[in-house]
């Protein structure tokens, strides 16, 4: 071993330490190797920040601003749409059917396009099923890796195996298309098994305030307010009456924020108090359950268990509460909310209005507004926007941050073409992955469908700078001739062992150098060392050919591969998340890739 192998396996040490114990964050350690590999000597300045420009971060860049295109114009919202239908609110279903879904789109596609597409769609799904988004993105993301052992154009290594199967001069049969799917179609069921049974244990708890929102952090600070709930008025209801008339909010402590009325089919969403209560109607009323029980049972109404003609319009996606101070020289200041048509001028329902040290629940419109007034608002998340984003000094200041978006849906056309263009420039004329998805990413931005500004605030950088500061240390692992040595000696090491126990060997061994070198190049270095040592031990050196492509997607327990680092930020995950359902998840792979190759190949 040379003084540069030595000094690279301590480079590795320290890497895999600072992951561990994460002493800094983890695109800090990418940015680190960056400066200090050229520093020592082991890559030149050049080589160090290659990275950057390499065609998997580009790719990343790109495939993420797509995804932000995609979601900004409503498309992610249908994608998400049948899957909530058919899962409901169970967790397994969820992580049954995305991870299910994106491992098989992975198998026709890099499964880190894969993962960011759907990305979007995982976290609205989250938000509005209340299922943590950090039970759903790692199955997600594990599924995207696997997903690419299906079919041979899957992943770049099983891409690169058939031009690698030469042994002493002599090209080797090549695989089929689908010669593997047997072997990654079971490894992915095994995974998503592995994450509804052992889900619970494995993955984090989640939960945190920025898992919960904006609304969930505003119920629990004012009192009287559980949540929204859905009322459904029987036909037989007697008659009908107006909200003032049956003094909802004065009696209940309660507010209707939306109707949808059964007579004329139509949602309203700021209701007033001349609006009419009628035989079945559906209201979305939002204060304590207790009271909003003793309403319906005092009227004869029903209280459902959740959200059902309004599961859309007033998920956590769609709407939700802001809490807003009347604005210095606001026109607001000395009238009531009913002399300025508060509900028409802003499209908002006021909640609940705290002057002085007290807090109104009822008799809002009626009270006399003045400066640093606080009033909780209930709406669409597009009217807040819209209200926040007016050119001239805004009547109301805003004290929490807002969630949702003002969504383009009549730009969903441009973002699918663009996406298709993207597609078929890769699929058909087999132009480079990073050129033809930023060449959709500019066609995004150039039509309209995200502004500049929006596609960089799109791009999780810290996820950029991880592997950008990763692929130097690939490069000084096989600049300097560790990763071969590594390999050779423990071919040595190992003798001539049985043919079933060399594959485990080269298994094992091709899922170590994934965590710190490319699969691309863990595949190129091990292919023929493999393919030698099973004919010197007897056995098919293309099912050793096989095993390497296979287990070059076995990288799950650091977040080094491209989309455990991409869902590593959203996912709110550490490194000890990766390592603890990634350990597991690592000899599952194992056991059944080889009991597959045993067994029926």
């Amino acid at each position: 071993m040379t003084p540069d192998m030595m000094l690279t396996m301590l480079v590795l040490i320290f890497v895999i330490v600072l992951f561990v114990f994460e002493w800094v964050r983890v695109d800090v350690v990418g940015i680190l190797m960056m400066v200090l590999l050229p520093l020592i000597g082991l890559i030149t300045p050049k080589e160090a920040f290659v990275g950057l420009s390499s065609n998997a971060v580009c790719s990343i860049i790109a495939v993420i601003i797509i995804g932000a295109g995609l979601d900004k114009t409503g498309v992610m919202n249908h994608v998400a749409r049948p899957i909530i239908r058919l899962a409901g609110s169970s967790e397994k279903k969820i992580i049954t059917l995305i991870a299910g879904t994106v491992g098989i789109i992975s198998s026709m596609m890099q499964n880190i396009g894969a993962a960011a597409l759907f990305l979007p769609a995982a976290q609205r799904i989250s938000k509005r099923t209340g299922v943590p988004v950090a039970h759903i993105l790692m199955p997600m993301g594990f599924c995207a890796i696997i997903g690419g052992t299906i079919t041979l154009v899957g992943a770049s290594p099983t891409i690169l195996l058939n031009d690698l199967m030469v042994v002493g001069g002599k090209k080797l049969a090549p695989f089929g298309l689908f010669t593997q799917a047997p072997i990654g179609l079971c490894l992915l069921a095994c995974a998503i098994l592995y994450f509804v049974i052992f889900g619970k244990f494995i993955l984090p708890a989640g939960g945190g305030d920025s898992d919960k929102g904006v609304t969930a952090r505003l119920m629990a600070e004012y009192q009287g307010l559980d949540n929204i709930f859905e009322v459904h008025v029987p036909p037989n209801f007697e008659g009908s009456a107006t909200i003032e008339e049956l003094d909802i909010r004065a009696r209940y402590l309660v507010a209707v924020v939306a109707i949808s009325n059964a007579a004329r089919k139509e949602k309203n969403f700021v209701p007033r108090s001349t609006d009419r209560i009628s035989g079945g109607d559906d209201l979305a009323i939002t204060g304590s359950e207790k009271n909003v029980r003793k309403l319906a049972e005092d009227c004869g109404w029903e209280v459902r268990d959740g959200l059902d003609v309004f599961t859309e319009s007033l998920a956590r996606t769609s709407a939700g509460m802001a809490e807003t101070v009347v604005s210095p020289r606001s026109e607001l200041i000395g009238k009531t909310m009913k002399e300025v048509n508060f509900k028409e001028l802003y499209g908002l329902n006021p909640v609940v209005l705290f002057k002085g040290n007290k807090l109104f629940y009822s008799g809002l419109t009626h009270i006399r507004l003045q400066m640093g007034d606080t009033v909780l608002l209930q709406g669409p998340w597009e009217r807040f926007h819209i209200l926040k984003n007016r050119p001239h000094p805004s009547a109301l200041t805003f004290t929490t941050p807002l969630e949702g978006e003002i969504l383009r849906p009549r730009k969903a056309g441009l973002a699918l073409l663009w996406f298709a263009v993207a597609l078929l420039q890769i699929v058909v004329f087999n132009v480079q992955l990073s050129v033809a998805l930023m060449s959709g990413a500019l066609g995004m931005i150039i039509t309209g469908v995200l502004s500049v500004d929006e596609a960089y605030q799109s791009v999780d950088w810290m996820t950029v700078f991880l592997l950008a500061g990763l692929i130097p240390l690939g490069i000084a692992f096989e600049k300097t001739g560790t990763a071969g040595f590594i390999a050779q000696n423990v071919l040595k090491l190992i003798g001539t062992p049985s043919p079933l126990m060399l594959l485990a060997v080269i298994g094992i061994m091709t899922s170590f150098f994934t965590l710190v070198i490319s699969n691309v190049g863990a595949a190129v270095l091990l292919v023929p060392l493999c393919m030698n040592m099973a004919i010197m031990a007897g056995g098919d050196p293309r099912m050793a050919a096989l095993v390497v492509g296979l287990s070059a997607s076995n990288t799950f327990v650091l977040p080094t591969h491209q989309v455990n680092a991409l869902v590593m930020r959203p996912g709110g995950y550490r490194t000890v998340d990766y390592a603890k359902a990634g350990m597991v998840m690592t000899v599952l792979f194992l056991f059944v890739e080889l009991a597959m190759i045993h067994f029926f190949y």
